[in-house]
């Protein structure tokens, strides 16, 4: 009796693969051959779920996001505002080791989205989504009566989102010098400064 293959299961486990190499090694060590060792598969079977290297990772990506857009929305049900607001800036901090993963996968990326249009479009559609979503809640809270500044809201979520983006990074790249602990600290006195 021919094997039964679940190709969705199978797909799946590439991508895992993927993500783990990318964090572990970094995204150039992400070769097809790596890939492939990783997850247990020849490279043909990566040749037959995947056109490419960058469809891969671009799934992978793609992932990566879903699942913290999933995440996301179960923390976020039934709360707005500031609240709000709070709960999705913090969980795109790297305060666990999930969010370290995700964080190392994202940044990866971000050197490689420069020389690469494809991936630079996934990550500013996923970037545009984010900054929607915090210039939503914030507006939220406006109307709520819970922002003590009238500062242009826009402006607003740009200088959260860069303080993310920055604090994800210093932690990536100096542990010696932040801790989870100070990164939830610094986020939350800019909060409390809104």
């Amino acid at each position: 009796m021919p094997k039964i293959v679940d190709h969705d299961e199978r797909r799946a486990e590439v991508l895992s693969a993927a993500r783990r190499v990318i964090v572990r090694d970094g995204i150039d060590a992400a070769t097809t051959r790596a890939i492939a060792k990783e997850a247990g598969y020849s490279n043909g079977v990566l040749a037959h779920y995947f056109a490419d290297k960058d469809e891969i990772l671009l799934s992978a990506l793609r992932q990566s996001h879903q699942r913290i857009r999933a995440r996301l929305t179960r923390k976020v049900e039934g709360v707005t505002g500031l609240a709000a607001l709070r709960e999705v800036l913090l969980d795109n901090l790297p305060l666990d080791g999930e969010r370290t993963q995700e964080s190392r996968l994202e940044v990866s990326f971000w050197s490689r989205s420069l020389a690469s249009e494809r991936l630079a479009e996934v990550q500013r559609a996923e970037a545009d989504e984010l900054r929607a979503a915090v210039r939503e809640l914030l507006g939220q809270a406006r109307a709520a009566g819970e922002l003590r500044t009238d500062g242009n809201l826009d402006d607003l979520a740009e200088h959260l989102l860069a303080l993310v983006d920055g604090l994800s990074l210093h932690l990536l790249l100096y542990p010696g010098r932040l801790t989870r602990v100070d990164l939830e600290r610094l986020m939350l006195q800019a909060l409390d400064r809104l």
